[in-house]
């Protein structure tokens, strides 16, 4: 299809990406090594990057210090009003940015347009909380004594994003962060700088309307050295990370060995429970599209299929005539409904999978591969593939970030939920049951211990008005909705005595 990806750029304002590093309004040139960026839609090379070095960065945070100086000044609404012209001027971009995350990254059109609209919404979101970041008040046991608490904001917030939502993540992060009265430095994925440039092109328009001291929004495109240099920096109060639990570890280690904040959403090992009582139409629908949604590469993706011995037969058949009829090729034709994975060493780890999971005594009901000819010359295109395994294969308790389906049969829910929590990672979960007695169990302290579950609804996919995240080694954090503001702030208690006395707590007696 036709796809003129230099006018899509210079729609996004994007003449000149030879750079690396910026604040906001003035973008400097790093003398790195050009890398050079692929789309895996079609292997071509988009443009080259300048990576930036530890000089830049460290350019960046001492303007993103002096600015945080000023913001942290401004009323949380009117920090709200900037956030709100951003979400504005992001509605304009959709279609455009939609399209530009869709061929660097690879997802469909419709799951590109989907995470622009996650921005619009989480900036939506962060207006009306730029005026409820409430404190408590609490009752003095002293007479004549005022105690309350209120939130300040931290600082400078590292935010560390992955190539699979190359700008919703950082989104999430920014418009509660800013509305809080922090500044961010974002490190994207290096293998998805452009739709970066392209947010901080955005928004730097939006700055500078409102004569936002430069500094608030900062981007640093580099390697892993970047996000080490982030996680032991101690101006850096709080480093918001995404990716791989291995890099989680790391970063949460550099945070702790400092005693700073980390905000971890890593890996996932996502299950669905088929309940004997589901809907089993519905409950395809759900299993279908979240384990070949985005080729497999979301963080919520379904990994797993847990079904009850009764409907595993039916079930797996409808499995394999769906997939049957899944269209694989170039994501921005939205007929196709699969995408390439993310470049060659992704579809490496596809493929190793599949062999582990032979090996350990799989049997593939519906076999992978690397899709080959016309319009597949990337060769980052595979095949959704459905293996029938066991819980504890070695392979199944790891993430695989490709369209690999494991099923697995059970007998009682409890067994199922036992099983829907034997792994390593904790994410997100659902049952698909009509049985009101099953989705209360499945939700309940006994049920699952993911940070999202799910009762007749997939895995894959989260609105922003809730807390995501998860549990054990996914992290812990919690971004986007609910109250996951106060990460980006810390706790003030204030007590104040408007008596001519001064009386000790507990009664404790001090006179002179």
């Amino acid at each position: 299809m036709q796809f003129d990806i230099n006018k899509l750029l210079q729609n996004l304002g994007i003449q000149e990406i030879n750079d690396s590093a910026s604040t906001g309004k003035n973008w400097s040139a790093s003398p790195g090594k050009p890398e050079a960026v692929y789309s895996p839609v079609d292997g071509k090379v988009i443009a080259s990057v300048n990576f930036a070095g530890v000089e830049e960065y460290e350019s960046v945070i001492q303007q993103a210090e002096k600015a945080f100086q000023i913001w942290r000044t401004w009323p949380s609404p009117k920090r709200g009003e900037v956030v709100r012209q951003f979400g504005d001027a992001l509605r304009e971009n959709k279609e455009d940015l939609g399209k530009l995350v869709s061929y660097e990254m690879g997802k469909s059109l419709q799951e590109g347009y989907g995470e622009v609209q996650e921005m619009i919404d989480i900036c939506d979101f962060a207006v009306g909380l730029s005026r409820q970041l409430y404190g408590l008040t609490m009752h003095s046991e002293r007479p004549a004594h005022r105690m309350y608490e209120q939130w300040h904001p931290l600082g400078v917030v590292g935010i560390i994003s992955a190539f699979n939502f190359p700008v919703a993540v950082w989104a999430w992060n920014a418009a509660l962060a800013m509305v809080c009265g922090n500044v961010c430095v974002w490190k994207p994925s290096e293998k998805t700088p452009l739709t970066a440039i392209a947010c901080q092109k955005i928004i730097q328009k939006v700055l500078a309307a409102n004569d936002v001291p430069e500094g608030v929004s900062c981007l640093v495109i580099g390697d892993r050295k970047i996000g080490e240099a982030m996680s032991n920096d101690k101006r850096v109060p709080l480093v918001s990370a995404t990716g791989s639990t291995r890099m989680g570890k790391a970063v949460g280690a550099a945070l702790g060995a400092r005693l700073g904040r980390s905000l971890l959403e890593l890996g996932g090992n996502n299950a669905i429970i088929i309940s004997k009582d589901a809907d089993l139409e519905m409950s395809l629908v759900g299993a279908v599209f979240g384990a070949v949604g985005t080729a497999g590469q979301r963080c919520t993706s379904t990994r797993r299929l847990i079904i009850h011995e009764s409907v595993y037969d039916n079930f797996r058949d409808k499995l394999i005539k769906a997939y049957g009829q899944l269209k694989i090729g170039n994501p921005l034709d939205e007929n196709n409904h699969v995408g390439p994975l993310i470049d060659k060493d992704a579809v490496t780890s596809y493929l190793e999978s599949i062999e582990k999971c032979k090996n350990e005594g799989g049997k593939f009901v519906v076999e992978g591969g690397v899709m080959e000819g016309s319009g597949f010359e990337s060769g980052c295109y595979v095949k959704p593939c459905i293996a029938e395994a066991k819980n504890d294969y070695e392979i199944v308790q790891h993430e695989t970030f490709a369209p690999i389906l494991y099923l697995m049969k059970y007998k009682t829910l409890d067994e199922a939920i036992a099983m829907q929590n034997g792994v390593p990672q904790g994410l997100s979960s659902a049952i698909m049951t009509l049985n009101l007695r099953e989705a209360e169990q499945f939700l309940s302290y006994a049920g699952s211990d993911c940070g999202i579950a799910n009762v007749n609804i997939g895995t894959s996919g989260a609105e922003i008005g809730g807390a995501f995240g998860g549990e054990k080694e996914t992290g812990g954090g919690r971004e986007s909705g609910s109250d996951s503001w106060r990460a980006y702030m810390r706790r003030q208690t204030n007590t104040i005595n408007y008596s001519d006395k001064l009386p000790l707590a507990q009664g404790i007696k001090f006179d002179l």
